[in-house]
């Protein structure tokens, strides 16, 4: 029976020598974070064993000597302290004392503004950005400007720009970054790239540009001509004059032609910030269609938020 009870004690001894051995293998120089699992061991003292998280504060509670820091230190470091209260506090001689890492803090990142579920995710290892707005339930279509998304690093105010329309849209990886603990993702609303439709069409209004856009496209969101009294041979688009601040072009498009003849050209690419004015067939003098607009609510509404400079039009 004593030689067995040798044994045992022999493979107890090799037992705390290989998890000593593990915890070295770990990483000897990582530090642990609140959250992390920890397991401590005395060779030949199994009432002192036991398993513990750190916790939010970055302390544990040892068995048997209390509350020590554990957050910002190593493994060895705890492993010399314990064995030190050992000694002083229950008179252990030479204790072998292994503290291991069970189970590594869980990495989280948050996702917030016009995602569906905004929130803080768990993340694993290789995680990106884009998997992260995925875990958010992905962008609000037409809301969410991913033009526009910033990402914030734990610890830092600096907001990094990424454009997540090119990396989704164009396939531009560059800008696909792994996730790191504690990033910040935002995902702001768009309030500036809209194209105005106004007129004789069913539904007036700002909608938002989507590129690529057309003038059908933005025809459809306006939900359409109104029968008998659309004029689409004689749309007018205003733009904004490249280099030119404070100058517009207007350009001339057919839509007739496009849809009964196929002329493609008179479907018009749109860009941010034009302005579509279908008239009606009573009123084809561009004059006229001016005061019209200025005297429009919608057109009064989309001026007093200034945007895309169309004070030029009437004030």
């Amino acid at each position: 029976m004593r030689g067995l009870a040798r044994i045992a004690k022999r493979l107890g001894l090799v037992g705390v020598l290989v998890l000593s051995a593990l915890a070295g293998a770990q990483d000897e120089t990582y530090r642990l974070q609140p959250e992390d699992i920890i397991r401590i061991q005395v060779y030949n003292e199994t009432q002192i064993n036991a398993e513990l998280p750190v916790g939010i504060d970055g302390k544990v509670s040892a068995p048997f000597v209390g509350i020590i820091q554990a957050a910002g230190r190593t493994t060895a470091e705890i492993e010399a302290e314990l064995a030190r209260l050992y000694v002083d506090k229950l008179r252990l001689r030479e204790p072998r004392v292994a503290v291991t890492i069970i189970r590594f803090r869980q990495l989280k990142a948050t996702v917030g503004g016009s995602v569906s579920r905004p929130g803080t995710y768990e993340v694993r290892p290789g995680d990106t950005v884009i998997t992260l707005l995925n875990y958010g339930g992905g962008a609000i279509p037409d809301r969410a400007d991913l033009r526009r998304a910033t990402l914030r690093r734990a610890g830092s105010n600096e907001k990094i720009p990424l454009d997540l329309y090119s990396v989704l849209m164009r396939g531009d990886t560059s800008q696909n970054y792994e996730v790191q603990d504690g990033d910040e993702l935002l995902i702001p609303e768009e309030n500036s790239s809209r194209v105005l439709v106004i007129g004789t069409v069913s539904q007036p209004g700002s909608y938002l540009y989507r590129e690529p856009m057309t003038l059908a496209d933005a025809l459809s969101m306006a939900r359409g001509e109104v029968p008998t009294r659309s004029k689409l041979s004689e749309i007018t688009i205003i733009r904004k004059a490249p280099g030119m601040p404070g100058q517009y072009v207007r350009l001339k498009a057919n839509f007739v032609n496009f849809v009964r003849k196929g002329d493609f050209t008179q479907n018009v690419m749109l860009e941010p910030g034009d302005l579509v004015f279908v008239p009606s067939t009573k009123t084809p003098d561009i004059g006229q269609v001016t005061n019209s607009l200025i005297a429009a609510n919608i057109l009064e509404r989309f001026l007093r938020e200034g945007l895309l400079g169309f004070r030029l039009l009437g004030r």
